[in-house]
């Protein structure tokens, strides 16, 4: 008789508290879409803003070069003295972290987190730092999303959900890829399909996208020609790619962790030393080659659009390939995603110009391997195959390129987890619990 009494009250108070969610969801998208959108646009602006103040510079070769290469150190130096001096864990990318607080190893940030990320991604990625905007996106999504849970005191449950449909949000304004953002949180923070995280996601990322696109439009990110449908038979020329995409992510993962260990172990000097010298060698690669600091958006829609020769290619390669770890070990915020895309992107260019010189009528263009190249490089570092595509996507607006982007992420896929190679954000995090333990 309790039971039948119970029924429909259960039900009632299930339903009204599903409602709560998906409200708040909403909400607090809008406002991280509101905050993500203006740091894309401040970014943006320092971006041109080093680019012009460069070419400036050049008027003066000896003082000149001297300037930029201070002028990025103390802005580096600055964010990792932010960081220090927060006591917050807003160095590195950010998801590491909010992967850790959504599995209970970490406890979740105080609101504080949100403005020194903001900033100091702000300072070391427009000083030059090549670091992707998407880190701190992610850890502000997540950061604001939680002090909402509190607010309206939500259970653990939903609170758990709603920083991660915020983190999600993040992504999505980071990249103009709503879809992604969703996907992001199922596959890579939660890694199950939850049906509440899944509404809230959806409800925190369409949201935001809305509020942002005033900022920052609806067209991709990228602007990508229309390509011809791949032929069929070049799958397994795809997969190859995929192979060497994979070697290469394990690679980019090992030096990555090698970098950060060496840098750990500099314990002679402060962080803000540390990253003090960093940042003044980002600013000699930038008095030589603007184009080769940053997060690397240019370098994508170069390669994109296939405006780099191939004796280019290995140059520009290897110098984003040791300079996105040397940033990373900096200290400061900033994430990994978007110089693994412009590497992917140099990657997938350069193997599809060599195959071009050796079949001429190949039935795919060197544009549609930069495009598998991206997902496919993403694939091997992050181990998020289902994110990656849905991501290019978005990004380039090329739906008909799906089956290239299988097949090199399925090879992707299989050749760092053979070969035992952890998944960064995996490796990163046991990092961040490690350094969480020790401060504490």
């Amino acid at each position: 008789m309790s039971l039948n009494n119970e029924g429909p009250h259960f039900l009632a108070s299930a339903a009204s508290s599903l409602a709560k969610l998906a409200l708040l969801s909403s909400f607090t998208g809008a406002g991280i879409g509101l905050v993500i959108g203006c740091f894309r646009v401040l970014l943006a602006q320092m971006d041109t803003a080093r680019t012009d103040t460069i070419l400036w510079a050049h008027q003066w070769p000896v003082l000149g070069f001297v300037l930029v290469c201070t002028t990025v150190g103390l802005m580096t130096a600055f964010a990792a003295w932010l960081v220090q001096r927060s006591g917050q864990p807003a160095a590195g990318s950010g998801i590491p972290h909010v992967e850790a607080v959504i599995e209970g190893k970490l406890p979740a940030a105080p609101i504080l987190l949100a403005p020194v990320k903001f900033i100091g991604g702000l300072f070391a990625m427009g000083g030059g730092l090549a670091l992707g905007r998407e880190g701190p996106s992610v850890q502000i999504g997540a950061n604001l999303a939680e002090f909402w849970g509190k607010v309206f005191r939500l259970p653990t449950t939903d609170r758990i959900a709603l920083l991660a449909a915020g983190a999600g949000a993040g992504l999505s304004v980071a990249f103009n890829a709503p879809i992604a953002g969703a996907v992001f949180v199922l596959e890579e923070l939660v890694r199950r399909f939850d049906t509440r995280i899944a509404i809230a996601a959806l409800g925190a990322s369409s949201s935001a996208i809305a509020v942002a696109s005033i900022f920052l439009g609806m067209q991709p990110d990228f602007d990508v020609a229309t390509l011809p449908n791949p032929d069929a038979w070049t799958g397994p020329v795809f997969a190859l790619l995929g192979i060497v995409a994979g070697l290469a992510g394990v690679a980019y993962n090992r030096l990555i962790i090698g970098t950060c260990a060496l840098a750990d172990g500099m314990t002679r000097w402060r962080p803000e030393v540390r990253a003090l010298c960093i940042g003044a060698l980002v600013g000699a690669v930038a008095w030589f080659a603007p184009h080769l600091v940053g997060g690397g958006d240019t370098i994508t829609q170069q390669a994109l659009v296939g405006g780099i020769g191939l004796t280019a290619l290995p140059l520009i390669f290897a110098v984003r390939f040791l300079l996105g770890p040397l940033s990373y070990a900096a200290g400061t915020p900033g994430g990994l995603f978007a110089p693994i895309l412009a590497l992917g992107a140099c990657l997938g260019l350069a193997f599809g110009l060599l195959c071009q010189q050796f079949v001429a009528d190949f039935g795919a263009t060197p544009v549609t391997f930069a495009i598998a190249g991206m997902a496919a490089f993403l694939t091997a570092t992050v181990r998020a195959p289902v994110t990656g595509i849905v991501l290019i996507f978005e990004m380039t607006g090329a739906f008909n390129q799906a089956l290239p982007m299988l097949w090199a992420c399925f090879a992707a896929m299989v050749v760092p987890t053979l070969m035992g190679n952890p998944p960064i954000y995996d490796t990163m995090k046991a990092r961040t619990i490690g350094v969480a333990r020790t401060m504490a």
